[in-house]
C-alpha cells in the first residue's frame, strides 16, 4: 500500500459537525497542496453551516455572508457533505474508525448552563439557546412556545447572545420582515405584548462580554429606547484603574457608548430596553398557577482577584422587578458524543491542543481530534474558530507524518457512501442543500426577504423530492 496522503491512497478524514469550525478545518487541510485528502462532513441536520444558519441573529445578515467561503470549500475535490446523518443514530464511532484515517469533532456548544436559584422552574423561564433556535427556524425547536403576552421580559447575561435576544424582542415587524427570521417567529413577535426588556449583567460596564457593534446597535432600533442607570454606568475605581493600565481601546469604546445611554430620556417609542450592571438574580416568584411574575436581584460590587481579574460579590442590597418572561444566557456547554471522552464539568471533549485524550491513560486517542466550542468552550466569535481549527489540523498533520493514524478496514470513498446510504437513504448531499438554498432564497425574494426558511426536516426532504425513512443500524 502506498503512503497515506497520495493520489493512490488519499488521507480520509471525517468531520462531525458542519458549522464554521468544521469548514475551517477542511479549508486548512486543503491548503496543503502536497497532501491528497478526501473529506466527508457529517451533520445531523440536512442543512450545513451550523450556528451561522441557526444561531446568528436574523438581523445580522452581513455575518452570514461567511457561508460563501464555506461553499467554496465544499466545491474542493474530494469533499462530500452528508446531511441528515447523526452520529450515534445512523453511524457509530466504530463505523467512522473503520472508514477513515482521522476523525475530527466540531459539534459546538449545543445546550446551556442551568441557573440554580429558587423559582427557576417556573413557567416563563427559558434558556436563551432555545429562543434563538426557535426564531432562527431550527427544526428541533420550531414547535416551542414562549409567552409573548407578557409586558416585561428579562435577559440574564451580557454577552452577544443576550444582546441578540433582547434586540429581537424589541424589533418592529418591519425590521424583522427584512430578515430571514422563521415566518412563525415573525408573526409571534410582531404580535408581542412586551413593552419593557431588561438586560442583567452581574459585573460592570468594563467587564461586559458583548462587542462594540452589539451595544451600538441597541441604540439604533426603530421603536425602542435604551436606558442605563447613571450610577451603574460609572466605573468603580478598580475598573477605572484596570482600563487605564490596559490601554484597551475596544473596551474603552464600549464603556463610552454605555455611558452615553445614561443620558437618554424617553422619546415616545413603544418599548424600553433597560441595560443593568452589577446585579444578579437570586430568586424568581410566581403565581398560584406556577407562572413567573417577578424576580429578585442582588446588587454586586467588584473585587480584584489574585489573577488580576474583577469578580462580583453580593452586597446586602436587593430589589424586585416585575417580569413574566426570562431568558438565561449565562454560559453554554457541549453535548457528549457516544464513545468520545468528555469532560462533563467543563462541557467539552477531553483534549490537549485538539487531540482527544483518554481519561484513564491521559494519552491521545489514536485518530480522534476536536475543534471549536466543543474543544475549548464557548468563547469568541465565528472567526475565532479559524485559528482554533488550525491548531487542531496541525496536530493531525504531525500525527500523519509520525504514522499515528487509524488503519481503516474500508478506506475507499465508495465504501463510506454505501454505508451512509444503507443506514440513512435520505441523506443530504451538498447539491441537495444548494437546491434547497435556491428554493428558500426564491421564496424569500418574492416577499422582499433574504430567504424563507424550511423549518422541518420533512419539509426539506419534500422540497427536493425525498421522503423520511427510518434509520437502520
Amino acid at each position: 500500500m502506498s503512503e497515506v496522503g497520495t493520489n493512490e491512497n488519499p488521507l480520509r478524514v471525517a468531520i462531525v459537525g458542519a458549522g464554521p469550525t468544521g469548514f475551517y478545518a477542511a479549508e486548512h487541510l486543503y491548503k496543503h497542496k502536497d497532501l491528497v485528502v478526501e473529506i466527508d462532513m457529517f451533520d445531523r441536520l440536512p442543512t450545513p453551516y451550523g450556528l451561522v444558519r441557526a444561531g446568528v441573529a436574523p438581523d445580522h445578515q452581513k455575518i452570514k455572508s461567511v457561508t460563501k467561503v464555506f461553499a467554496r470549500t465544499a466545491k474542493k475535490p474530494g469533499f462530500r457533505f452528508f446531511g441528515n446523518v447523526e452520529m450515534g443514530r445512523h453511524l457509530s464511532l466504530k463505523d467512522l474508525q473503520a472508514h477513515y484515517h482521522q476523525i475530527i469533532y466540531c459539534t459546538g456548544a449545543q445546550t446551556d448552563r442551568y441557573l440554580d436559584i429558587p423559582g427557576a422552574d417556573l413557567q416563563g423561564h427559558h434558556p436563551a439557546t432555545e429562543f434563538v433556535a426557535w426564531y432562527n427556524g431550527h427544526p428541533d425547536f420550531r414547535d416551542y412556545e414562549f409567552d409573548l403576552s407578557q409586558e416585561s421580559a428579562a435577559v440574564i447575561g451580557i454577552g452577544n447572545v443576550a444582546m441578540d435576544v433582547a434586540r429581537i424582542l424589541c424589533r418592529t415587524r418591519d425590521e424583522l420582515a427584512q430578515t430571514d427570521i422563521a415566518d412563525y417567529a415573525l408573526e409571534a413577535l410582531a404580535n408581542s405584548n412586551i413593552k419593557k426588556v431588561y438586560i442583567l449583567g452581574r459585573r460592570g460596564p468594563a467587564q461586559a462580554k458583548f462587542t462594540t457593534p452589539e451595544i451600538k446597535e441597541l441604540g439604533e432600533m426603530e421603536d425602542a429606547d435604551i436606558f442605563v442607570l447613571p450610577e451603574e454606568a460609572q466605573l468603580d475605581p478598580l475598573s477605572e484603574e484596570s482600563l487605564a493600565e490596559s490601554a484597551d481601546r475596544g473596551t474603552a469604546r464600549k464603556v463610552q457608548i454605555i455611558q452615553s445611554y445614561a443620558d437618554n430620556v424617553p422619546t415616545g417609542k413603544s418599548r424600553e430596553l433597560i441595560l443593568r450592571f452589577l446585579v444578579s438574580p437570586t430568586e424568581m416568584f410566581g403565581d398560584a398557577d406556577g407562572q413567573l411574575k417577578s424576580m429578585r436581584l442582588v446588587h454586586n460590587e467588584l473585587y480584584a482577584t489574585g489573577a488580576g481579574t474583577m469578580r462580583p460579590r453580593a452586597t446586602d442590597r436587593f430589589e424586585d422587578i416585575d417580569v413574566g418572561l426570562v431568558f438565561r444566557s449565562v454560559g453554554y456547554r457541549g453535548v457528549a458524543l457516544p464513545g468520545v471522552p468528555f469532560n462533563d464539568s467543563w462541557g467539552v471533549i477531553l483534549n490537549a491542543d485538539g487531540r482527544v485524550i483518554d481519561p484513564d491513560t491521559k494519552e491521545p486517542v489514536l485518530g480522534q481530534y476536536t475543534a471549536g466550542w466543543i474543544k475549548r468552550g464557548p468563547s469568541g466569535v465565528i472567526g475565532t474558530n479559524k485559528p482554533d481549527a488550525l491548531e487542531t489540523v496541525r496536530a493531525m498533520l504531525e500525527d500523519l507524518t509520525g504514522g499515528r493514524i487509524l488503519d481503516p478496514d474500508f478506506p475507499e470513498a465508495a465504501a463510506a457512501e454505501q454505508l451512509v446510504h444503507n443506514r440513512q437513504p435520505d441523506y443530504f448531499t451538498f447539491a441537495d442543500w444548494e437546491k434547497l438554498d435556491e428554493i428558500e432564497v426564491a421564496k424569500g425574494y418574492a416577499l422582499g426577504r433574504p430567504r424563507l426558511k424550511f423549518t422541518s426536516v420533512e419539509e426539506m426532504l419534500a422540497a427536493i423530492g425525498k421522503q423520511a425513512a427510518e434509520p437502520v443500524l
